[in-house]
């Protein structure tokens, strides 16, 4: 694993004082968030390029060793991704992009075959059954957008298609559906069990019209790929008219707010709220994250990573190592209660996120965790839950002791 470390950040590991330059840590822990963030973009776009050379072998020669490896590295780029989610809520410019990129949940109907009982799609829309891939000849909307070959502008276009926020048509759910399919186990055991035979030719294709299965496949993840470049360009050093330097010009209280409002709204509203609160609340495995691949442990174990990354000013992926200027080594400068108070808060958290993590590699899926009767498993999600509020109550303290008077994360209601 190589080091890839900003020249701020390594003249701070190596010359400061904690003691006595302890105010200049503000001044450049936000240059070294935007490292951060550009690494973390940077890791996401190269796991991306790896998924994508497993999807086209798969699409090339369809087996059920090829499907797998293409799931393995959804799953490896995935758990990557999730750990820039706590930039989102922060930053505009991704809370703009964000959902081509993420958006969920989806009516899985609107893409492919779906099994007609087991199917609830969101009542009251048009596109819900449609079927993209079956349906070539289809002229969609009002302006007739024609799906006789995918690509990925066409399916950017699709996106909300009829103001429906469940037409789903890009993004790392989009292609977590095509490969693995539904998941007909409701809140038993099991994931979407899609064939690779659903992408061969000839006699040998199951399901019908493999080839646009494929044509489908190829082009959302092309547009991921290029989706992760551009949010990657957004951040990285060397161009003075992008994100990263409209971030490094605000005011210095502005950029602390949007550190923290990021991973406060992250942890209360979106982690503990709609990721946890309303699966568990509506024993519902269909608002489970990763609905397919039951992989929602993994995103709500790294989406707490992320959030740690940004407040200890590190990260560790692919071929990046990175650690740089914090809130928490300011804190331990300025605030040691308070810095205590955040470490015991931020460990307590992950604990109970590694709780549901090690659940769902070695015991039970979070849809199982949150199925009716499963006292176990209320009480698992109840307490990770409680253990986000606790964090972000002492994240908003932060917030207080750095002069953000107003500064409140986003409950998304929940709260």
């Amino acid at each position: 694993m190589s080091r890839r470390l900003s020249i701020s950040s390594l003249l701070l590991l190596t010359s400061l004082s904690p003691l006595s330059q302890a105010h200049e840590l503000l001044e450049h822990l936000v240059i070294a968030h935007a490292d951060l963030a550009y690494l973390s973009y940077l890791e996401t776009h190269r796991a991306s390029l790896a998924l994508q050379e497993r999807v086209d072998v798969l699409i090339e020669q369809p087996s059920e060793a090829n499907l797998l490896a293409a799931r393995q590295a959804w799953t490896a780029a995935k758990d990557i991704y999730s750990q820039t989610e706590a930039f989102r809520f922060g930053h505009p410019v991704i809370d703009a992009w964000e959902p081509q990129v993420n958006a969920w949940p989806l009516d899985e109907g609107f893409i492919d075959y779906v099994e007609p009982d087991l199917y609830f799609y969101e009542l009251g829309n048009p596109y819900g059954q449609i079927n993209l891939v079956s349906h070539p000849d289809l002229q969609l909307g009002p302006e007739g957008i024609s799906v006789a070959e995918f690509s990925p502008q066409l399916l950017a276009s699709l996106n909300e298609l009829g103001g429906s926020e469940a037409n789903v048509a890009t993004g790392w759910h989009a292609i977590e559906f095509l490969l693995w399919g539904q998941d007909l186990h409701g809140n038993a055991a099991g994931t979407g069990e899609r064939p690779a035979s659903d992408f061969a030719a000839g006699s040998a294709c199951t399901h019908g019209h493999c080839e646009r299965r494929a044509q489908y496949l190829a082009a959302v993840t092309q547009l991921l790929v290029d989706d992760l470049a551009e949010m990657t360009a957004e951040w990285q050093a060397e161009d003075g008219d992008n994100y990263r330097a409209t971030f490094l010009a605000l005011p210095q209280m502005e950029q602390l707010r949007r550190i923290l409002y990021g991973v406060g709204s992250l942890s209360l509203g979106e982690l503990a709220g709609e990721r946890m609160r309303v699966a568990l609340f509506a024993n519902s495995s269909e608002d489970e994250q990763d609905c397919f691949s039951d992989h929602t442990h993994g995103t709500l174990y790294y989406n707490f990573q992320g959030v740690r990354n940004i407040l200890y000013g590190r990260f560790a992926a692919g071929e990046s190592e990175f650690q740089g200027a914090s809130l928490m080594g300011w804190l331990h400068t300025e605030h040691a209660d308070l810095a205590n108070r955040l470490d015991a808060a931020l460990n307590n958290a992950q604990s109970k996120l590694q709780a549901l993590y090690d659940q769902g590699e070695n015991g039970q899926r979070f849809d199982q965790l949150i199925a009716p009767g499963n006292r176990e498993g209320s009480r698992m999600i109840n307490e990770a839950i409680q253990s986000l509020v606790a964090s972000t109550a002492v994240v908003v303290d932060t917030g207080a002791v750095l002069g953000l008077a107003s500064f409140a994360p986003d409950s998304a209601g929940h709260f």
